[in-house]
């Protein structure tokens, strides 16, 4: 593991005890679903819910390989049915729903099974009246399933909104990177919007902005540091501190 911002070499077992952030610079090197989970939850308190679901590939879609392959592939490397893990947990000993996205899968692309598992969190987090924390790491909408996948935009969104309805809340924290699709749907609807030092959340990438525009764009286009001084985002917490301010927002939005 070299640290992409000051150089240094770290084994995984010196980074596992940092949360995986470079005690040098504080660079934050991505985190796996299940370790996420681990860093957050009380020990042995998240119970897994829909972990059965799985992609199909209704348009048999072949690019270089086909869909169906692709998706064995990212199961067997990853461990994962798909690129969200959902439950219900606790944090600090309060209840929760957690919707955890793993960039590993297939870039953490946002298809129909993800779009199913976030809506089915949303109606058990309802349910429960406890918040729903949402940790979003995706590259868009996966490109394999077509419109299916973009109607999880609107579909997350109006589960949402169903969620709100019924009193709860969602806390939405944004990892690097978190791009097209998930950014544009539900990952910027929480009720608090918090995200991770130097995450990229922008709807398309700096290179595809800076091609289309055909301008220089800043240094830190597309990261938290920028969305934050334009109001996009609540607050920047560092991993060291996500567990502790997620307590403290489910204290003040959670329900007896």
């Amino acid at each position: 593991n070299t640290c992409p911002g000051c150089g240094s070499h770290y084994r995984d077992d010196e980074l596992d005890k940092t949360l995986r952030v470079c005690p040098q610079c504080g660079h934050h090197f991505p985190v796996r679903a299940r370790d996420r989970i681990d860093q957050l939850a009380d020990p042995g308190s998240f119970v897994e819910e829909d972990a059965e679901l799985r992609s199909a590939d209704p348009l048999g879609f072949f690019d270089l390989r086909p869909y169906a392959e692709r998706l064995a592939e990212a199961e067997v490397a990853t461990g994962l049915g798909d690129a969200i893990v959902s439950g219900a947990a606790m944090i600090e000993g309060e209840r929760c729903q957690l919707a955890v996205m793993d960039f590993a899968f297939m870039g953490g692309s946002m298809g129909s099974v993800v779009g199913e598992k976030f809506a089915r969190a949303c109606e058990n987090a309802a349910a429960a009246n406890a918040p729903l924390i949402s940790i979003a790491a995706s590259g868009g909408a996966r490109m394999q399933e077509g419109i299916l996948a973009l109607m999880q935009l609107p579909k997350t969104v109006c589960a949402i909104e169903e969620l709100h309805d019924s009193g709860g809340a969602l806390l939405s924290v944004l990892t690097h990177p978190t791009t097209g699709g998930v950014l544009a749907s539900y990952a910027s609807l929480g009720d608090v919007v918090l995200a991770e030092p130097g995450a990229l959340m922008s709807f398309a990438g700096p290179r595809v902005v800076a091609q289309t525009t055909r301008e220089k764009l800043p240094d830190d286009f597309g990261r938290a540091e920028s969305n934050l001084r334009f109001g996009h985002l609540d607050a920047i917490v560092p991993r060291a501190e996500l567990r502790t301010t997620l307590a403290r927002l489910l204290r003040l939005f959670g329900k007896s």
